[in-house]
């Protein structure tokens, strides 16, 4: 408990210090809006409940409140404060305007993401990633080889699905194979989370963060493939000196006894469809790549439709005898699309909500705008996009992102991809940077915990450095000759 409370402390302390850098450098102060705000007290008072709202999302395991409840009622307080200046001022449209842009942006976010989590859960109910975990407990494989098989995973697998989702799936794996061996489920804990974070980023659907990026239209879809050899460095670099401390034993193999639902590979399959999809509508039609998503949930619910008429044998009906029928394991429940929606996190959803509403804002005050002037035209695109990366390890790297978008600072294709680079694989760099690392922490029942994750984040830090030594090396012609 204590070591908990002090790792929030050190969050909380730390996104007051930068708070307090954006209230009391006004120097460059720059308004995104008719009125410059940064020094009076309605934007004070902004900012200063946006850190109260942030820091009750930082203390959600203790406060048991939700994580969306405080940043949705900051979003709306600090909203209701610029509109009444604004129309005390004379300027009646300027808020709305203004909050129309950021909702806008948010409802982009959020129907791309309610398709990808209901294919995610879709997958789940099907026993997709059930039948994976028990195949990989009872592999019979050493410590050793199933730590780089776990990682392997996690750095494939989260430029699909979610680093989150993916993460938790290996820490079950990890879970069940370690048992009681501690130093193997703390290592491989740490492994899991460095390469998924480091998975998620060359790939426009592994993160929040390049999704924003992509959606934005600053980075090619295919462009930021290109960031998979830095994201390989980033990850296989601390996995290599990991692996002569993962312990050298043999678990006893298993029998598996868990199958695939009836039409899980189709909706594997229409996935990748909708991926294609969302891709063709951004690139070729000039469309949103939310509509794409949404037109590849019409795929889901029109199979889940299929699954429906043709369903035999329900539960509790007369004669049924499952292996006569020939069906497989849980096919006794019919699918239901709308029950994968409502089981996407919502929870999460309304606090990108909150977030992007906040943050946008603040950047309508002008705090935005003195960061921006303070950071990416006084230090340079590079030493910024560095920091932006380390930002992450403390904060939630979706509002560090937001931030940067908002701010949109003239950079190049090659800094846009390195900062989107930097938000990704920062996270790595403490257990709290990331969600990934948060819920290992929780699964892992304190074997992996925030201290031991610090241990070993020099190593990681040589990752995160050589990642961003060999995006400048290997992708220089992005730059297209603006100082790196």
């Amino acid at each position: 408990m204590a070591e908990a409370l002090s790792t929030s402390l050190t969050r909380l302390f730390r996104l007051t210090g930068v708070l307090l850098l954006l209230a009391a450098d006004t120097v460059f102060a720059a308004s995104a809006g008719p009125l410059n705000l940064t020094t009076s007290l309605a934007g004070l008072s902004c900012l200063l409940i946006f850190m109260v709202a942030y820091g009750l999302v930082v203390f959600e395991e203790y406060t048991q409140l939700r994580k969306s409840k405080p940043v949705l009622l900051a979003a709306g307080i600090i909203w209701g404060l610029i509109a009444a200046i604004y129309a005390a001022n004379g300027f009646t449209q300027a808020a709305e305007v203004a909050v129309r842009h950021n909702i806008l942006d948010y409802a982009e976010l959020l129907l791309f993401l309610l398709v990808a989590m209901t294919y995610i859960n879709a997958m789940d109910e099907r026993q997709v990633f059930e039948t994976l975990r028990s195949r990989l407990v009872c592999t019979g494989f050493s410590l050793r080889k199933l730590f780089w098989l776990t990682g392997a995973i996690s750095f494939l697998l989260s430029p699909v699905a979610d680093n989150l989702t993916t993460a938790m799936l290996m820490c079950a794996v990890v879970m069940a194979i370690g048992r009681d061996n501690r130093r193997f489920i703390s290592l491989a804990c740490i492994n899991i989370v460095v390469a998924a974070n480091a998975g998620g980023a060359f790939s426009p659907f592994g993160d929040i963060t390049t999704l924003m990026v992509w959606q934005r239209g600053l980075v090619d879809f295919t462009t930021f493939f290109n960031l998979f050899i830095p994201s390989l460095i980033n990850w296989l670099l601390p996995a290599a000196i990991f692996h002569f401390a993962v312990p050298r034993m043999q678990p006893a193999a298993c029998p598996v006894d868990v199958r695939l639902k009836r039409g899980a590979l189709t909706v594997m399959v229409l996935f990748l469809m909708t991926i294609a999809t969302a891709v063709c509508f951004h690139n070729f039609l000039h469309l949103p790549p939310m509509m794409g998503m949404m037109t590849g949930l019409a795929y889901l619910k029109l199979f889940g439709f299929y699954l429906k008429r043709t369903h035999k044998n329900p539960k509790g009906a007369p004669g049924y005898d499952p292996k006569k029928s020939g069906e497989q394991i849980g096919d006794t429940v019919a699918f239901d699309v709308f029950r994968n929606i409502a089981r996407a996190e919502w929870d999460t959803l309304m606090f990108f909500y909150g977030v992007i509403l906040c943050v946008g804002g603040l950047g309508f005050i002008g705090y935005l705008g003195i960061v921006s002037e303070l950071i990416y035209v006084g230090w340079g695109p590079l030493p910024a996009n560095i920091m932006v990366g380390i930002l992450s390890a403390t904060l939630d790297n979706i509002p560090v992102m937001f931030a940067v978008l908002t701010m949109h600072p003239e950079m190049s294709t090659g800094q846009w991809l390195l900062v989107t680079l930097t938000a990704g694989v920062g996270g790595s760099l403490l257990s709290i940077g990331s969600a990934a690392g948060v819920a290992l922490m929780g699964q892992s029942k304190g074997i992996y915990t925030f201290f031991s994750h610090l241990k070993w984040a020099p190593v990681i830090a040589l990752g995160y450095a050589a990642s961003i030594a060999s995006h400048i090396l290997i992708n220089k012609r992005f730059f297209d000759g603006i100082a790196i």
